[in-house]
């Protein structure tokens, strides 16, 4: 911000005295939204006119700038004599300006039902997306329970036919042994037989 009277104002910082008073009497402006569907909808918002206007005026007219401003008016108003008890030029501008400010509150309440609509879309379209992503996750657990079964199943098998192989094992070792002794009677018996 430009500076008044020697004062500087950057980046929200201020450097003295009439820094702060400035600070006091300027209203601050609303943080930037950090939703990525807000900034896009605040940037859709800020290319016209009327809305650019609209928002400038709900900001001043709802900030206690325009209260302070008020009551100086109506102060210097009443205090200097502009016009005699009741006061009828200044009723009537009062009542004109409530008329159009009535009407920047109701700018204002569909300018942040907007912003709701906005929110509520884009967590509509992240439920959606979650849902998707969640199906997709179902599916993949399913294929995992498949594999997992199949694998199981060939694991079942393996051991099956590992048990069977020890058995012929065991078999082929008991028939080895059975062989060497009926080959080492046979042998005992022929050399008995040739004596």
């Amino acid at each position: 911000m430009s500076s008044t009277q020697g004062m500087t104002v950057e980046g929200g910082q201020d450097n003295g005295h009439h820094g702060r008073l400035w600070r006091w009497f300027v209203p601050r402006p609303l943080p930037k939204p950090i939703n990525p569907a807000l900034l896009k909808h605040q940037e859709a918002r800020a290319r016209d006119v009327q809305n650019r206007v609209a928002d400038r005026i709900t900001a001043f007219s709802g900030s206690m700038t325009f209260v302070y401003i008020h009551i100086l008016w109506f102060g210097l108003w009443i205090a200097l004599g502009v016009e005699k008890y009741p006061f009828g030029l200044l009723t009537m501008i009062v009542s004109l300006e409530a008329i159009f400010l009535s009407t920047f509150v109701m700018i204002s309440q569909n300018r942040a039902d907007a912003k709701r609509q906005v929110i509520a879309d884009d967590q509509y379209k992240t439920v959606q997306l979650e849902d998707h992503q969640n199906q997709e996750l179902l599916a993949l657990s399913k294929q995992i329970l498949a594999l997992t079964k199949e694998v199981r199943s060939y694991a079942d098998v393996v051991q099956r036919e590992d048990e069977q192989n020890r058995e012929l094992l065991g078999l082929s070792k008991q028939m080895l042994q059975l062989t060497h002794e009926v080959r080492s009677h046979l042998s005992a018996d022929g050399s008995a037989e040739t004596k």
